[in-house]
């Protein structure tokens, strides 16, 4: 019997183990693959408060040894099912815990194209707020036919020298005057009915290889690509003992509690408005606070 199980050893779950372990509980951290999430990848971080440069990679093992440090359980382990007395079952074995911490994160959707995944981290980028300073007074690409694209490229547009809005659709997926607003800035050059075929580098993204109109054939030269077609949790296994809204994002009340008592949420796996380094760690914080108060 466990005080906390929590399921997924990304910042906000290892941060909810850190504090749960420093207040003298007995936790297990559950995770499929590897401890530190999306962030794992991430070539630099630059805004997280405190540190000037580090590495997602970096920032992932400094966070992983120090939870380690106070004797933290973990195991890379599929959980397949919990129920509402807070038997967690994986694709291993069986545990049984007081309360339970979902912290499984979201995934960036792909293109699933070529150079696309051995460039990620090396020009090719999931956001736009997490790496566009890295990329000043350069030309980068946004991909994406949604509100978040158009976003993105206008975010860049105010650091990079040139911004490519490239949109597989005649149109964007939102309201007309987002859209519009896109004609302010000067630097920005969207195009429409695009296909990406390869996004090219050796070391770094030198340029990408598009399709306009179903046969005309262009490569544009850029130093960054950034991918804004979306994101999804993968939730569904939890939805006998959590709300899920229409994206498949856990629904909080109050940003921790479910609607069963004893098992909480936090991070990038539950309904919020920003998804960053910053708010994931704050939200394990506060998990792991109140199910400690809780138990």
């Amino acid at each position: 019997m466990y005080d906390i199980i929590i399921v997924g050893a990304g910042p906000a779950g290892l941060t909810s183990a850190l504090y749960a372990l420093r207040a003298g509980k007995k936790v297990l951290v559950l995770d499929a693959k590897a401890y530190g999430g999306k962030i794992i990848n991430a070539n630099k971080i630059e805004n997280y408060p405190g540190i000037e440069n580090i590495s997602g990679y970096e920032f992932a093992t400094n966070l992983f040894n120090q939870v380690k440090k106070y004797g933290c359980e973990i195991r890379y382990e599929t959980v397949v099912h919990i129920d509402e007395n807070k038997e967690v079952t994986t694709n291993k074995d069986k545990y049984n815990a007081k309360s339970i911490i979902l912290a499984t994160g979201s995934f960036n959707r792909k293109l699933n194209i070529e150079g696309e995944t051995n460039l990620s981290g090396k020009g090719v980028s999931y956001c736009a707020t997490c790496d566009g300073n890295f990329y000043k007074d350069k030309t980068v690409a946004v991909i994406g036919s949604g509100e978040s694209a158009i976003e993105d490229a206008i975010y860049l547009s105010g650091i990079v020298n040139k911004v490519y809005l490239i949109n597989k659709n005649s149109s964007f997926k939102t309201l007309p005057n987002k859209a519009d607003t896109l004609n302010e800035d000067k630097n920005i050059e969207t195009i429409y009915n695009c296909d990406i075929k390869k996004i090219n580098g050796s070391d770094f993204v030198e340029s990408i290889d598009i399709i306009i109109d179903g046969n005309e054939e262009k490569t544009i030269d850029i130093k960054g690509v950034f991918i804004a077609i979306g994101e999804e949790p993968k939730n569904e296994i939890f939805k006998n003992i959590v709300d899920l809204d229409e994206k498949g994002y856990i629904i909080s009340s109050d940003g921790v509690h479910t609607k069963t008592p004893g098992i909480y949420v936090a991070g990038d796996t539950r309904v919020k408005e920003l998804r960053q380094l910053t708010t994931a760690v704050s939200d394990g914080s506060i998990a792991a606070t109140v199910a400690i108060k809780e138990l």
